[in-house]
């Protein structure tokens, strides 16, 4: 199921997971790499004190809230209940974030996931906010198509609005699909075009304690993980280059003006791609 906020009752987790990104043409072209994720009660941060972790403080491992939603630095909890209210979403529960943390102070993450629950803790919302190498940002609500809780065969869909890939256009949307359990968590996205699937991308692995031993034993694996996601992005990038597939680079012609931060509201997404074919 994907109603389970806080397994154990924590405010906060560690997600060692794999990325999967796999591009279906004109060229085959597939990766996975380990990576690891915080998911944090949004409610919680204020206490999430440790002194290998920080909020807005310089720790091994950091999380700033000038990087998601307002990016003013304020509460994020007070905001994302708002844009809840007025997309008309009953998420009035706990607000999860899955994030890829600050590693001494650097981190860029192409997206992350506000998990939204409602009282009962179903899953009734996720906010897809998702960051581009040229400085761009963009947010996509998203709800069950029928309103009601996101269940792990639930298929959520938007249009596409921001640039991300330079060798993708601006066109199509996204299909998400999320499954949480107690012990696991896992997310997949799917990419369509014009012509079908292009893109699939998931990320998905093992819940462990946010605690000093699971925490530090991750950052010791992957040291360089912070700097490794965007030297990553750069090296897949030139092996599509040097396999011809088409570059449209950081301004495509056919691309709408980018979106500072802007969030897409689920209905109006739903809507959307309720009447084209859903693509990523």
């Amino acid at each position: 199921m994907s109603h389970m906020p806080g397994a154990g009752g924590s405010d906060a987790q560690l997600l060692r997971a794999d990325v999967m990104h796999e591009r279906l043409r004109p060229v085959r072209h597939r990766f996975v790499y380990p990576v690891f994720c915080l998911r944090l009660n949004l409610d919680a941060l204020p206490h999430l004190r440790r002194w290998w972790f920080g909020v807005d403080r310089l720790r091994l491992l950091s999380l700033r809230r000038r990087d998601y939603g307002p990016r003013d630095g304020s509460e994020l909890a007070p905001w994302m209940r708002a844009r809840l209210r007025e997309a008309g979403l009953a998420a009035d529960g706990e607000i999860w974030l899955q994030t890829f943390p600050r590693v001494l102070g650097y981190a860029f993450n192409p997206v992350s996931f506000w998990l939204c629950h409602d009282r009962s803790g179903d899953l009734r919302a996720l906010l897809a906010e998702v960051n581009n190498t040229f400085g761009e940002h963009h947010a996509y609500l998203l709800a069950a198509p029928d309103g009601g809780p996101i269940e792990p065969a639930t298929v959520l869909h938007c249009r596409k609005v921001l640039h991300v890939s330079p060798f993708c256009r601006v066109e199509g949307g996204y299909q998400f699909r999320v499954r949480t359990t107690p012990d696991t968590a896992f997310v997949g996205i799917t990419y369509h075009d014009a012509d079908g699937p292009l893109i699939r991308t998931a990320i998905g692995g093992r819940l462990l304690p946010f605690t000093a031993g699971p925490v530090l034993g991750a950052l010791c694996r992957q040291p360089w993980m912070a700097l490794a996601v965007i030297v990553r992005i750069h090296w897949q990038a030139l092996r599509l280059w040097r396999r011809k597939v088409p570059f449209y680079g950081s301004r495509p012609p056919e691309a709408a003006v980018a979106t500072a931060g802007g969030t897409t509201q689920a209905n109006a997404a739903s809507h959307a791609a309720s009447r084209e074919p859903p693509s990523t």
